[in-house]
């Protein structure tokens, strides 16, 4: 699988990221240089294990049978270290249905094994850049 991202505005920092048939706009904050006009590649990353672990924890639950209702999860980020080698991302789920605690502990162990948060956690990742 491959993902583009093409400047969409010359004038500014503005971009289109293309994954599959899906398109969408990211730019950096105004603090950061840009205009707003998107998430940013940190929202992004964010936003990845927010997703994961959302979906990990609905498809489980579906399979095991649970009466999960809905499923929020907010990533907070201290980003204050990052230079140092620390990004820090909490992770809070919001549950709701008439799940009791043994299954709201266990969708909580199963939300820490979602694939991107073992990608961040556990796998090393190597990155090749080259000039086409």
């Amino acid at each position: 699988m491959t993902v583009s991202v093409s400047r969409e505005d010359l004038a500014g920092t503005r971009h289109r990221v293309k994954i599959r048939q899906h398109s969408f706009t990211v730019d950096t904050s105004v603090a950061g240089g840009g205009n707003d006009e998107g998430p940013s590649p940190h929202d992004l990353y964010d936003a990845s294990l927010a997703s994961c672990k959302a979906l990990t924890v609905l498809l489980y639950a579906k399979r095991k049978g649970m009466p999960l209702e809905n499923i929020e999860v907010q990533v907070e980020r201290d980003d204050s270290q990052e230079r140092q080698g620390t990004y820090k991302l909490k992770a809070v789920l919001h549950l709701s249905g008439a799940l009791d605690d043994a299954q709201r502990a266990e969708l909580l162990r199963v939300a820490g094994k979602c694939p991107v948060h073992r990608l961040m956690t556990e796998v090393k990742t190597e990155v090749e850049t080259v000039l086409a």
